[in-house]
């Protein structure tokens, strides 16, 4: 009886077995040949086979593929590099424009340097024209002040150009010819002319007062006939009185025995530039 039981059980489960092979065989079969064609490299080559058993789970059902699956698959394997991807353009696009702004704050600065360096050539330029302006003011003036000197220091200073002696008979102040002469040719060599003076001494033979006012006598005729015949002005006149003595400017120093007046012609020559000289000569 009991060997009888358990036959039957034997047979159940090898029939079970067998059932599982075959749902088991039947999809791994599927995936390596399709349906009405065979692969001579699924029989040649049986480890190749293995991936495509591997990747059952992403293809549809009895080996077909889903073309549905298969692109999602792709975008999710994609979409990470997609967006690194993004990610590196974004940093290059920030790179970019901060390299932009780099070299437009940079070209700024250039140009900015460059219009204060003209600015400051331009200024260099301008003071040191000026710098020339002044020292030429400078020098002028330096000229100027030397002129002035000169000319301050030359105010006084007289240089003789000509002389003339009028002789005069026993001390009576009438004019003779020949001093006539005299005294139109002096006028003549001094008209229109300045910075000159006529220095007259007068002397007489007479001793003390008498020869004072004789000579005198003699002085106002010569300075009277200046005036009234040739107009030369007063101020230009210096008489004085000597009686017998000499002057500082005789070398002679022989006792005076006729009366004479003596007139010197002297010419200051600051006073008398930039016109021609009184005409010098022997009267």
């Amino acid at each position: 009886m009991k060997s009888n039981f358990m036959v039957p059980n034997l047979f159940s489960r090898q029939l079970a077995v067998l059932v599982l092979a075959s749902a088991v065989g039947l999809p791994a079969l599927a995936q390596q040949t399709q349906p009405g064609t065979t692969s001579p490299q699924a029989t040649q080559q049986p480890s190749q086979t293995a991936p495509s058993s591997m990747n059952t789970s992403r293809e549809g059902f009895w080996g077909r593929v889903n073309p549905w699956a298969r692109k999602k698959w792709v975008k999710k394997q994609t979409d990470p590099i997609n967006d690194r991807l993004s990610e590196l353009d974004e940093i290059n696009a920030k790179n970019s424009k901060d390299i932009q702004d780099v070299d437009s704050r940079a070209q700024a600065g250039i140009r900015q340097a460059q219009s204060a360096a003209d600015s400051a050539n331009q200024m260099a330029m301008a003071a040191n024209t000026q710098a020339q302006n002044a020292n030429g003011i400078a020098q002028g003036a330096s000229g100027h002040v030397d002129q002035l000197n000169t000319t301050v220091n030359g105010l006084d200073q007289y240089r003789q150009v000509t002389e003339a002696e009028l002789k005069f008979r026993g001390g009576s102040p009438i004019l003779s010819a020949d001093a006539r002469k005299q005294l139109d040719d002096l006028a003549a060599s001094v008209t229109g002319q300045q910075g000159y003076i006529l220095e007259v001494e007068a002397h007489s033979p007479l001793a003390g007062s008498a020869g004072i006012q004789s000579s005198e006598r003699l002085a106002e005729a010569v300075k009277r006939y200046l005036v009234t015949t040739h107009e030369i002005p007063v101020y230009r006149m210096h008489a004085v009185a000597l009686g017998n003595a000499h002057s500082q400017a005789d070398t002679d120093d022989k006792p005076v025995r006729t009366s004479s007046v003596h007139i010197r012609l002297m010419e200051n020559s600051l006073a008398a530039q930039g016109a021609a000289p009184p005409n010098g000569g022997a009267l």
